[in-house]
């Protein structure tokens, strides 16, 4: 029997920005704080690289998409290039990994409208958020494609804003003192990596951590109307846009301020911005990542559900949710996944957010990780294959093989790094299970 048939209702601008979305979230606006402590003025150099990796990734992925536009992507490509096992192994830790992340966003988004509205207790506000995240998957493709795509241009808009503030701010004509900056915070106080260059490739996971969600545009192949140009496009502009959108702002804002004073107590943008006197456009800055947040928590939903869709399509879970109602939505895979949503976003409510944050960035690095490295395996893996078949690609990895082996040893250099380091090494604690538990449920009941 073929696959249940998902409805064709995105357009390349709505990949484009749900893949966006699902990248630029409270964990960016809030964690650029953690990590400029951590690594110094050279965060931005850092975010560079991740964008340069997050590049080679996704020209793996596009490449296989466009050859063939099956549900899942990664997934698929992992179970026919590597192993059924393999597949099922990573797509289920990728399940589980978005299922704890978009409880995260939502209470992040608690805490910030708290913040505004402190009378309101942040678990209200949390569930409000869930229910309004639920809703929105629930509907036709083409309805959630247009929403994510405004809510991630107001995301875009605000950066975009920060941006002109802070070069305003750096040529002295607007802020407090009225005076150029120059170079004082770049370079002075210990230049560029003041904490030494290991400490930079120490964090490497958790800002692989921030672009990770971009992989979200496989997902959408089969539901896109045209794949064959919709994704190449879709695959350019989001590279672009993720490079400008992280490292110009996160460069502005190490020239303007002072990388000692990052922290986690609240979006360093505005806390920058409020630095200069800038008070009203760092309050309507910090309001308006509520909108980073729903578009985030409804990207990472919606990879959520059609990764389980696809896993049990592909016999790596139950039947039942197979179902595609007559809207062209997963609707059993929609409901289930949701519930498993709620009983963590219920959860949260009781457990204090800066431990839900911790866990987080090191547990969505490692297995964000692992599924890169699947993409980048199987693009080899699929590249041989085809040259025995004597197929023509319409749209190949740039420089390949050299480009896909570079992506690949990073990742697993970043991973080495996670393992020897006492700080992250509790990723290991929730990525190992996640992957290796359904792997060796898949090879001992499915293929006996």
């Amino acid at each position: 029997m073929g696959y249940p048939q998902l409805q064709r209702g995105l357009k390349s601008r709505h990949i484009s920005l749900i893949a966006l979305g699902g990248i630029i979230g409270s964990s960016y606006f809030l964690g650029t704080g953690y990590l400029l402590q951590q690594v110094g003025p050279a965060i931005f150099l850092a975010y560079l690289l991740g964008g340069f990796i997050s590049y080679l990734t996704l020209a793996c992925l596009g490449e296989m998409a466009v050859a063939s536009p099956s549900q899942g992507s990664f997934i698929n490509s992992a179970a026919k290039h590597i192993s059924p096992s393999w597949a099922c192994g990573v797509g289920w830790s990728y399940w589980f990994a978005w299922v704890i992340f978009v409880p995260s966003e939502c209470l992040a988004g608690g805490l910030i409208l708290n913040h505004f509205f402190p009378e309101v207790p942040v678990y209200a506000w949390t569930i409000l958020l869930g229910a309004v995240i639920s809703l929105t998957n629930l509907v036709p493709v083409k309805a959630f494609g247009e929403m994510e795509f405004w809510l991630a241009m107001t995301k875009i808009l605000i950066l975009i804003g920060f941006c002109v503030s802070a070069i305003f701010i750096f040529m002295g004509w607007f802020g407090t003192p009225h005076e150029p900056i120059g170079t004082r915070y770049l370079f002075r106080d210990g230049g560029l990596f003041p904490k030494g260059l290991a400490i930079l490739f120490a964090n490497m996971v958790i800002f692989m951590s921030s672009f990770q969600g971009s992989e979200i545009i496989g997902l959408t192949a089969a539901e896109s109307q045209n794949p064959k140009k919709a994704i190449p496009a879709a695959l350019t502009k989001v590279t672009f846009r993720i490079i400008g959108l992280y490292v110009i702002p996160t460069f502005l804002l190490v020239l303007i301020f002072p990388w000692q004073d990052g922290s986690l107590e609240g979006s360093i943008f505005s806390i920058a911005l409020r630095k200069y006197g800038f008070t009203w456009f760092a309050q309507v800055f910090g309001f308006l990542i509520i909108a980073g947040t729903i578009s985030t928590a409804n990207s990472g939903l919606y990879a959520t559900i059609r990764t389980l869709h696809v896993l049990c399509v592909k016999g790596m879970g139950p039947k039942i949710l197979t179902h595609v109602n007559k809207h062209g939505i997963p609707s059993s895979a929609s409901f289930a996944t949701i519930a498993a949503v709620w009983v963590l976003l219920l959860f949260s409510c009781f457990v204090p957010s800066h431990k839900l944050y911790a866990n987080l960035l090191a547990t969505s690095g490692f297995t964000g990780t692992v599924c890169w490295i699947s993409i980048c395996w199987a693009e080899l893996r699929f590249r041989k294959r085809l040259h025995q078949s004597g197929i023509q690609l319409t749209y190949k990895v740039p420089f390949f093989p050299y480009t896909t082996y570079l992506s690949l040893w990073i990742q697993i250099a970043t991973l080495v790094l996670v393992l020897i380091d006492p700080n992250l090494r509790s990723a290991f604690y929730f990525g190992v299970p996640a992957l290796v538990i359904p792997l060796f449920w898949y090879k001992k009941f499915r293929t006996a």
